[in-house]
């Protein structure tokens, strides 16, 4: 769960980042994808894009090593509700080490859940990037400063300010999305909370205790709830920091604090 949280929190930030851009962006094609991919993957249900995409997104990595190694082979891919490609093609190898396998399920995983929350991560800094006062856009270009030096020198790092309060809600959603790893059959701590804390499971057949998922389950309890308060501790620091200096009602507070 960690693991995810550290990798997938940001990636999914760059594909919010990616996404904002294109969606502000004066390409009416690239605008429109940015757009469609804000919209489209915040309105399909989240089970549904892990239950759903995962399967597709492992097929075309297979029917694209198949295309590769297997050029000969005659026969169809789709055959009904069947996806068959050459042993060769096969993500991953049936031969290969327990870890390679893991290792591809949490990959999978990875994308999945940096994909559809880097979906809202895009709308929140679409919003803060809207945020931003347009006089400073204006006031930089009247100083000579090209369109690209603006959006990095003036536009990007008074974005944060408007757009961290959204992002925290989101870190605070990603953290209880978690347990849908399940659905990508990654062994999470969810996972090992039930495994442990019972009579017998289907990895071990005999513990030394009663069922005790329970008290298991309410030691996720308290860690997900340490996890959260720990997070609004630290983004509550983070937005102090950015908001210094800042022409926001954070800002003009602080600026009240210490002249106080």
């Amino acid at each position: 769960m960690l693991a995810l949280l550290a990798v997938t929190a940001p990636v999914a930030l760059g594909f919010g980042f990616v996404g904002a851009m294109a969606a502000r962006s004066h390409i009416p094609p690239v605008s429109w994808l940015g757009k469609g991919y804000i919209a489209i993957v915040r309105g399909v249900p989240d089970i549904a894009f892990f239950m759903f995409f995962v399967i597709a997104l492992d097929q075309g990595f297979e029917w694209v090593r198949h295309k590769i190694l297997c050029p000969d082979w005659t026969d169809p891919i789709r055959q009904g509700n069947d996806f068959l490609v050459c042993q060769a093609a096969k993500l991953p190898l049936g031969s290969a080490p327990e870890w390679v396998h893991e290792t591809y399920g949490f990959f999978l995983a990875v994308i999945t859940f940096s994909i559809v929350f880097g979906a809202f991560a895009a709308n929140v800094l679409f919003g803060g990037m809207r945020a931003v006062p347009h006089a400073q856009l204006e006031t930089a270009e009247a100083y000579g400063m090209t369109r690209r030096q603006t959006f990095w020198k003036i536009l990007v790092p008074q974005m944060w300010v408007y757009a961290l309060p959204g992002l925290s809600n989101l870190w605070m959603v990603l953290i209880k999305a978690t347990p849908l790893l399940f659905l990508l059959g990654v062994e999470d701590i969810v996972y090992w909370a039930r495994e442990l804390g019972g009579t017998k499971t289907s990895k071990f057949t005999q513990y030394p205790h009663g069922d005790w998922r329970m008290w298991y389950f309410l030691g996720l309890l308290i860690f997900y709830l340490g996890m959260t308060r720990f997070s609004e501790l630290g983004l509550e620091k983070l937005m102090r920091r950015l908001s210094h200096g800042q022409a926001t009602s954070g800002g003009e507070l602080l600026r009240k604090e210490t002249t106080a």
